[in-house]
């Protein structure tokens, strides 16, 4: 048995003379859940693809649990995997329950496993009309319904919570941790940095055809490097008093606004910054501390595409 779920081992795929992916390598390890992010054209949708088996690489190889997605044991392999496609399209004219059907009977699932799984997603209430009737947020749950039908090992959801509430996609990713918890492996990919950088596990950034950087969100912040900020909020007048403390400090960056005082520092500097104001704790009213976000550091990687909504 494999001990990874995913293997892209020097990978490039090439469309005429357009290089999608040039010599990608990495590994996912089972039951983890990871972020793939990207500009619009960095290779994301190429990449899952391949991953999928639907398209096979120019050069290199792609290994789902051991088996090469270009093998023929990929077949058996393949019903264990679950997708939902940016756009999750389907028969309008049927209704919830008969879409989990065909999705059903093309899995080999039982049938009567489908109302259990609607339940699941909170389309219990809705699985008797039609799709045609169906908000947008309906059909992405319809579409993630279909997903978790027959318990998949390996999950891949390309932008899942297109059309959630908050209320949804709060559901959405608790459903994803239980799948998780019970072995699942979990890729997802999503232009909403805010919403998936303290939900996944390990995140891969893709740049250019190629993986600019990988690892989780604490190793990517070690690695970029990129100042923290620590805002302080004082007692009425003694933002002079502040200044002149922190000064001290050589490679900071002090911003006053009235009473609020932003101090910009590198990681080794925090503790030093914290110690000073310690010693001055009859002046400081509150302090918060801001780590630079995933936004943040794919920005810092050349990725200025991607946008927080």
């Amino acid at each position: 048995m494999a001990s990874n779920s995913i293997d892209v081992r020097h990978v490039a795929k090439r469309f005429g003379d357009v290089v999608a992916l040039d010599d990608i390598s990495l590994s996912i390890g089972k039951g983890s859940m990871v972020g793939l992010i990207g500009h619009n054209g960095a290779g994301k949708s190429t990449l899952f693809k391949l991953m999928l088996g639907l398209i096979a690489p120019s050069a290199g190889e792609v290994l789902i649990d051991g088996v090469p997605t270009g093998g023929r044991d990929f077949r058996h392999v393949r019903r264990r995997i679950g997708y939902l496609p940016e756009t999750f399209v389907t028969y309008d004219n049927l209704t919830g329950h008969e879409v989990l059907h065909l999705f059903a009977d093309l899995k080999k699932v039982p049938r009567a496993a489908c109302a259990e799984v609607l339940e699941r997603v909170g389309m219990g209430h809705a699985a008797g009309r039609r799709v045609r009737g169906y908000s947008k947020g309906m059909r992405q749950r319809l579409g993630f319904a279909q997903v978790l039908l027959g318990a998949p090992d390996l999950i891949f959801l390309d932008e899942p919570t297109n059309g959630l509430d908050p209320e949804g996609i709060h559901d959405f990713y608790r459903i994803l941790r239980d799948v998780q918890s019970q072995g699942a492996t979990i890729v997802i990919t999503s232009h909403i940095l805010a919403e998936i950088q303290e939900r996944v596990d390990h995140l891969v950034i893709l740049g250019g055809g190629r993986v600019a950087a990988q690892g989780t969100l604490a190793e990517l912040r070690a690695q970029m490097v990129l100042p923290s900020e620590i805002r302080i909020t004082l007692h009425h007048g003694e933002g002079s008093r502040i200044h002149a403390a922190l000064a001290q400090l050589a490679g900071l960056e002090l911003t006053i606004e009235r009473d609020c005082v932003r101090v910009a520092c590198l990681p080794g500097q925090k503790l030093a910054v914290l110690n000073i104001l310690a010693a001055l704790a009859d002046v400081v009213r509150d302090v918060a501390i801001h780590e630079p976000s995933l936004e943040d550091l794919f920005l810092g990687y050349g990725g200025a595409h991607v946008r927080q909504r």
